[in-house]
């Protein structure tokens, strides 16, 4: 080194302080850069992001590599400081020359090349993966060699590093990637996808036609009878029941009623038409649920308790409507069991789940106790209220419209206003 002039040395000196940021930015970016972009990228069959995904299968060996780089040339950058401050100033100037150099190795080395990185991961990292890759190889025994005693020194403390290990996402972690990727998803999009993710946490206990409110066909009434509701159902699927929902037979499908609503012989079409019941046990998640009725081909199903029990009904298009919304357009974007009126209150009636008020009304109400309106007013006031008690809950004031056999049909209610 010192055969070599001052002006060859402080060409090395700002070659080597380039290779330190090379390798600062570098590591930066490969850690930064986003891995499920990157594994969607290096699917695509993108050269440079097929490079750094495998670089980052073994993230010991590349940082291994990269430290051991950059604190090389590093070092050799602070000696040739030296020497160059040794030849131009005595040794008094060696100390200088060792703090000028760091706060130029800290400045152009460190935090530009490391911002940039941050800012623009994937133009950094992807053009140094086909740098680093055959560097790595090239030097892998004494990275091998350094890893296998850091490694050492981590297992001591009980931390296992196992190559090729790849990060998973909760439901709730997934749920803040949606949330955060609000630019880049429309918001119906965007409310879809967190509807979802919220099935797991919503069971057919939430959303179930309950079981005093189930219509269906009984095979004990004359077939006239029969006959009529059967024109004037307002489902295309419908349970069929002897006396009571109890003695279910099965259900009924519209499209194969077409041709037996006239005759009377056709009863005995119509009896071979039903299909086999499918019951599905309360508290199954929404999720859960929608895959089996994909498995079992089927669409509708009668939810039962632990004693076998019915409890309600539950249809595909209910588990549907709390993923894309209401299938149906009505006036105002209201169901029908949720009129809204002209001072701003709403009459609901009371077989309305409570989330399908927080759905319509935004009324954030608790869903975690019972599941209908009736439901809620009735544990609130622990009896069956008279026509005109008045209620108020989570800040909303409910009164009671219109009450029949121990259950609250009509309620009036106005929102609370912040």
């Amino acid at each position: 080194m010192n055969e070599l002039s001052i002006d060859t040395l402080s060409i090395i000196l700002v070659v080597l302080i380039i290779l330190s940021a090379c390798f600062s930015g570098s590591e930066t970016a490969m850690m930064s850069v986003n891995r499920y972009r990157l594994r969607h990228l290096s699917n695509a069959n993108i050269k440079g992001a097929r490079r750094t995904a495998e670089l980052l299968d073994h993230p010991d060996r590349l940082i291994g590599f990269i430290l051991l780089g950059n604190n090389l040339v590093n070092i050799m950058a602070a000696s040739i400081a030296s020497v160059i401050a040794l030849r131009l100033y005595g040794e008094d100037s060696v100390v200088l020359a060792s703090l000028m150099l760091t706060v130029i190795v800290l400045i152009f080395a460190e935090l530009t090349p490391k911002t940039l990185a941050i800012l623009h991961p994937e133009k950094i990292a992807f053009p140094a993966a086909f740098v680093i890759k055959p560097l790595l190889k090239l030097s892998y025994p004494f990275v091998w060699t350094t890893n296998i005693v850091a490694n050492a020194i981590l297992s001591l403390f009980g931390v296992s590093v196992k190559p090729g290990q790849q990060e998973h996402l909760d439901s709730d972690e997934l749920r803040t990637v949606v949330n955060e990727a609000a630019a880049m998803i429309p918001q119906r999009h965007k409310k879809m996808l967190i509807n979802i993710l919220d099935l797991e946490n919503v069971s057919v206990n939430d959303i179930m036609v309950p079981r005093n409110e189930i219509v269906g066909i009984d095979l004990n009434d004359d077939w006239k009878e029969i006959v009529e509701d059967l024109k004037h159902a307002e489902h295309t699927r419908m349970p069929v029941y002897r006396d009571t929902i109890e003695d279910v037979v099965g259900y009924i499908h519209s499209r194969n009623l077409l041709n037996m609503l006239d005759a009377e012989s056709d009863r005995e079409a119509f009896e071979a038409a039903i299909r086999p019941p499918y019951f599905i046990p309360e508290g199954t998640a929404l999720n859960t649920q929608l895959l089996n009725f994909q498995r079992q081909k089927r669409r509708i199903g009668l939810v039962v308790d632990e004693y076998g029990d019915i409890q309600g009904l539950v249809t595909l298009e209910d588990i549907l409507e709390e993923i894309v919304g209401e299938f149906t357009t009505v006036r105002g974007g209201m169901i029908p069991e949720i009129q809204k009126q002209e001072d701003g209150s709403y009459y609901i009636e009371g077989s309305v789940t409570i989330r399908m008020i927080n759905r319509m009304l935004g009324l954030g109400l608790d869903t975690n106790g019972p599941k209908t309106l009736n439901g809620l007013i009735l544990e609130t006031l622990e009896s069956i209220p008279e026509r005109g008690t008045s209620v108020l809950i989570s800040g909303h004031s409910m009164e009671i419209k219109q009450t029949k056999d121990n259950a609250i049909r009509l309620v009036k209610l106005r929102p609370f206003v912040k």
